[in-house]
């Protein structure tokens, strides 16, 4: 194994260590040089493409389509909707001049005084007060909805403790943004967002998801509903995944986004709001990756297949090639990823430590001996299993491990999870269990003093009104006393 693979934090010992170590030596990303910020490094920028270009297709399944909307927010936009702006204004970068200039005695480079702005501009933390003050423009009749836009970019939150992926000042997203003319209309629009989200979360990412509504206190500010996704990451905290926003009227009033509807009545436009981030790269990580390195799913990983040839001369190298190029051709043709590592620079021991802190799902290794047989040596990540394989068929042999993987991957997340979800009617019980991880089932009052309490004694929140949770009789607040109106999953959160 080596050296930086026996030098990995493991788990048990310390998950936040094992986090933060594998990311950087997975060549996923690395911190910045700018406060709160990340480099994205190629290999994990090409995992973040494969989920965007999944995404993106779904989206546009939906009817979304893709728009561009400006960085720079007038500061006057956000005082037009009021709790909006409050939920947002401790993490908003401000952009006050547009000029800088050299100084005649220091020679520095300085901010030019008389070049301040008339008005400040907001980096975007998200898009609806400026796409809301576009729509304006757009939406005049019943006939020009719905507007359903969709963007890819980055947005700026001034995060005080950051991690990789999970929380930055500076990360990238997609912020989808729909008007309506009926309340049924943007609120059906919302719901399958949350869908969407979930199937592309549980199918392509093997990351199993509970589907709920936040309470009034967790809700997206300027928001009627928020509905989420929560994942269980391996250390059984909740990591909030995908969430998508009923947002009524309240942007339609606040930017007077007003249309003729069929009965020529004038009425003001209904809103969504929904996304996901990078964030979903650290769900990927935490929820399969082992003390090897990363577990990734065979749909997202960025490379499905390697084949490292065992060779003393060139004639046996060139020997391996000619007998894998049918092979390497037959997996390209099946769609997917495949690598013939042929480089000399790096040792074979090497190169199998590597790619399994990476997590290419499937190695194949082949030498002199092996082509005498017509075998080859095929070992998957997930489970690091070994089988000597026929070279006759081995293309299929290779597509039916990537599905079976696929599957197990998420069999397994799905096990763990299920095992870590708990009811739980006593308090005191739930304060002593809550530091171990897990999801709770518990009777809620519906109060925020309750809630407050919980995440102020046990830095545990609600996660979730679950969806799928029958809620016809849910019993007793454990923490009041008093009727509960909702079960709900209660965990610690990234």
């Amino acid at each position: 194994m080596a050296k930086e693979l026996k030098n990995l934090t493991k788990r048990s010992e310390n998950y936040s260590k094992w986090y933060n170590e594998l990311v950087v030596k997975a060549d996923l990303a690395e911190q910045a040089d700018v406060r709160g910020c990340m480099t994205i490094k190629p290999y994990g920028y090409s995992i973040w493409e494969k989920i965007q270009r999944e995404l993106d297709d779904k989206f546009k399944e939906t009817g979304l389509q893709n728009a561009y909307f400006p960085l720079l927010i007038p500061k006057s936009f956000f005082g037009k909707e009021a709790e909006h702006v409050e939920g947002f204004a401790k993490e908003c970068a401000v952009v006050t001049h547009y000029r800088l200039k050299v100084d005649e005695e220091s020679k520095q480079i300085v901010v030019d005084p008389a070049a301040r702005l008339e008005e400040e501009y907001i980096i975007r933390p998200t898009s609806e007060t400026i796409i809301w003050n576009t729509y304006r423009n757009w939406i005049h009749s019943y006939r020009d909805l719905p507007i359903l836009c969709n963007q890819w970019c980055n947005v700026m939150r001034w995060e005080m403790r950051t991690r990789l992926f999970l929380r930055t000042s500076e990360f990238l997203w997609q912020e989808g943004h729909t008007a309506h003319a009926t309340r049924e209309e943007a609120e059906a629009r919302a719901k399958q967002m949350l869908k969407v989200y979930a199937d592309f979360v549980e199918g392509f990412m093997a990351v199993p998801v509970v589907q709920g509504v936040k309470s009034e206190t967790e809700r997206f500010a300027g928001a009627l509903d928020t509905y989420t996704i929560e994942a269980m990451m391996q250390d059984g905290k909740a990591l909030q995944s995908g969430t998508s926003h009923f947002l009524g009227q309240n942007f339609g009033k606040a930017f007077d986004v007003q249309f003729v509807d069929k009965d020529n009545k004038m009425q003001y436009a209904w809103a969504t709001s929904f996304g996901v981030s990078t964030r979903l790269m650290g769900a990927l990580i935490m929820a399969h990756s082992d003390d090897n390195g990363l577990v990734l799913p065979p749909r997202l990983a960025p490379l499905q297949t390697v084949i490292v040839p065992i060779y003393k001369t060139a004639d046996d190298l060139e020997a391996i090639r000619r007998r894998v190029e049918p092979l390497t051709a037959a997996l390209k043709g099946m769609g997917f990823s495949v690598k013939f590592d042929d480089d000399d620079k790096r040792r074979p021991g090497f190169k199998f430590a590597d790619y399994e802190l990476k997590g290419v799902p499937v190695r194949i290794v082949i030498g002199a001996r092996d082509l005498e047989n017509n075998t080859a040596e095929v070992m998957r990540r997930d489970t690091l299993e070994k089988e000597t394989v026929s070279l006759d068929g081995l293309e299929n042999y290779v597509k039916n491990l990537l599905d079976d993987m696929q599957q197990n991957i998420f069999r397994k997340a799905v096990a763990y999870r299920d095992a870590h979800i708990y009811e739980c009617h006593d308090y005191e019980e739930f304060k002593k269990r809550i530091a171990g991880g897990g999801f709770f089932l518990c009777p809620w009052d519906g109060t925020p003093e309750t809630e407050a309490r919980i995440k102020e004694e046990t830095q545990a929140t609600i996660r979730c009104i679950p969806l799928n949770v029958d809620q016809s009789n849910p019993g007793t607040d454990m923490v009041s006393g008093k009727p509960a109106r909702h079960r709900v999953i209660i965990a610690r959160a990234y």
